[in-house]
């Protein structure tokens, strides 16, 4: 990574819900350490400081995505290299910050897994760690999950899938219905890990009683789950009525109308986390590919399983994401970033440190053009894109 100061100035300036103009940051090693308006940029250059001229465009926080599993052809579960495919795909569209997302699979590949990632995240900044989407999920909203991998949680399996992750995992998805689900909660929580309701059967009462034991995401709100009825308002309204609980949404245009999408951010005001949920072929061509074990048909940039026809994930970037709440949900510029940045910070628990753009937070940051296209990108104070 590197050392060299990074001045950016004359931006558009937005974190934290607020938009400020003509400002500038500084970057020294992998920490933003200064941050003004006006030319007071200047006064600490040093021959060695590589300065940008944003010339009034806008600089937000690196994207954070806490639901990835894929990009460039690659999947996260096949290895170092795959990783490092998948990484340099999505920092090419503004993401800094990763979270690695595992499908289901047999409780020793998963622990091997993560294994991987926990290797990987202790020399690698962009990777907060990894994302567990099953196996201790509903069949019926399996999704494009093994039903044959599918199990209930029990103390051992727990354990073992503590000690493999070694501290990295960051969240676990689970269907708070099935057998064994409660006390995994509480051994999941206790040990740090967000746990996430998704991929569920579970009615209002139910998930909510899940979340005051301790869940605090929604997976992929409106998907893998009961919708909103007028009797039974179901997962996505308890999310709603538990303020520590952020909802994800996958932002594409197919898994949620741009309505509903406004729907979430007005029923959850700074608790949406735009996630990506990508598979392989984010990145990529049309065509066949794997998704855990499962065969996956991807048309005009749709996932869809081969037999059965569920969404298999998306092909979506966090930009697009943007661009698609600001321009097609009407959400506003500053709500819109604060769910790519400071909220799955939040979400993950490291509000402190990422996901915004103010002294002693990381050095990440977007710069984006008028059409809110990526136009250069910086992680960990080392430039990406």
């Amino acid at each position: 990574m590197s050392v060299s100061p990074i001045v950016i100035h004359s931006a558009r300036l937005v974190s934290g819900f607020d938009t400020v103009p003509d400002s500038w940051v500084r970057f020294e090693g992998d920490l933003l350490v200064a941050r003004g308006i006006g030319d007071g940029w200047r006064e600490a250059l040093t021959p060695e400081t590589a300065v940008t001229d944003a010339a009034g465009r806008v600089l937000v926080p690196g994207f954070i995505d806490i639901h990835c599993h894929g990009a460039g052809g690659a999947s996260v579960d096949e290895g170092d290299e795959a990783i490092e495919t998948v990484l340099a795909v999505h920092n090419a569209h503004g993401t800094t910050r990763s979270v690695l997302s595992l499908v289901t699979a047999g409780i020793e590949p998963l622990a091997a897994r993560l294994e991987t990632i926990a290797r990987v995240a202790a020399r690698d900044p962009r990777v907060l760690g990894a994302h567990l989407e099953g196996p201790f999920l509903d069949t019926e909203f399996r999704g494009a999950h093994d039903p044959a991998l599918l199990r209930t949680a029990d103390a051992d399996t727990v354990d073992r899938l503590l000690d493999a992750a070694d501290g990295t995992l960051r969240q676990i998805t689970m269907a708070p219905e099935r057998e064994g689900a409660a006390d995994a909660i509480r051994r999941f929580t206790a040990a740090g890990v967000r746990v996430a309701v998704g991929h569920t059967g579970a009615d209002f009462a139910t998930t909510l009683a899940a979340f005051d034991a301790g869940a605090s995401i929604l997976t992929h709100a409106f998907n893998g789950m009961r919708g909103i009825h007028h009797r039974a308002p179901g997962p996505v309204v308890a999310a709603m009525s538990a303020d520590h609980v952020t909802l994800e949404v996958i932002n594409d245009g197919v898994h949620v109308h741009p309505e509903v999408v406004k729907l979430a951010f007005a029923g959850a005001p700074g608790r949406v986390a735009l996630v990506t949920d990508a598979m392989a072929a984010a990145g990529s061509a049309d065509g066949t590919y794997l998704l855990g074990s499962l065969e996956v048909v991807v048309e005009a940039g749709v996932a869809r399983l081969a037999h059965g026809g569920s969404i298999a994930g998306s092909t979506l970037t966090q930009d697009e994401a943007l661009r698609r709440a600001v321009v097609d949900s009407d959400i506003p510029l500053e709500q819109a970033v604060a769910a790519l940045t400071s909220t799955p910070a939040a979400a993950i628990g490291r509000e402190r440190d990422l996901g915004r753009l103010e002294p002693g937070f990381a050095a990440d940051a977007v710069l984006l053009g008028d059409a809110l296209d990526v136009q250069a990108v910086w992680g960990a104070g080392a430039r990406l894109a």
